[in-house]
């Protein structure tokens, strides 16, 4: 497996990528159910910032927490944002499988998420993710695997 940390076309600066995502306006559905919005950007160390502020109408358990499968969709955001912005946004970055820790409850408010790439080979990557709440305690943790998939070959 090759590390392209140094090979990784970056001809897009950190802030022009910023500009980018914030003027989309072919967000995801499942981004906007999140109150997904990319908040900082860092090539050089394959990282991405998230905050996340979803309606608990939409999330919400029971028990007036976030449920534990959005807190999941909200960590794989981060991680393949994160891939995307390694690939120098030249590829979407499919999870192929994913594991989470859930170490306290997220709760109603405004979210941080953090997502990074630990390795970036041929046909595979690894990615990490944390959420933390507005009082910056982690809420959960998540590792994956994902396949870099470049974006020509979603075109129709």
């Amino acid at each position: 497996m090759t590390d392209i940390a140094s090979d990784t076309p970056q001809t897009l600066t950190d802030e022009a990528i910023l500009a980018r995502f914030h003027a989309s306006r072919n967000v995801p559905g499942s981004a906007r159910t999140l109150g997904f919005r990319l908040t900082a950007v860092s090539q050089a160390d394959r990282t991405v910032e998230i905050a996340f502020e979803p309606s608990i109408d939409a999330v919400g358990n029971p028990m007036g927490q976030v449920q534990g499968g959005y807190v999941c969709a909200m960590l794989d955001e981060c991680m393949s944002v994160a891939g995307m912005i390694t690939s120098g946004m030249t590829c979407v970055v499919p999870t192929l499988e994913m594991k989470t820790s859930f170490l306290r409850p997220a709760l109603p408010g405004l979210l941080r998420g953090v997502g990074r790439v630990v390795k970036w080979g041929k046909t595979v990557c690894f990615t990490e993710g944390e959420l933390y709440d507005a009082e910056g305690r982690l809420l959960a943790k998540a590792s994956a695997t994902a396949i870099p998939t470049p974006f020509s070959r979603f075109k129709k």
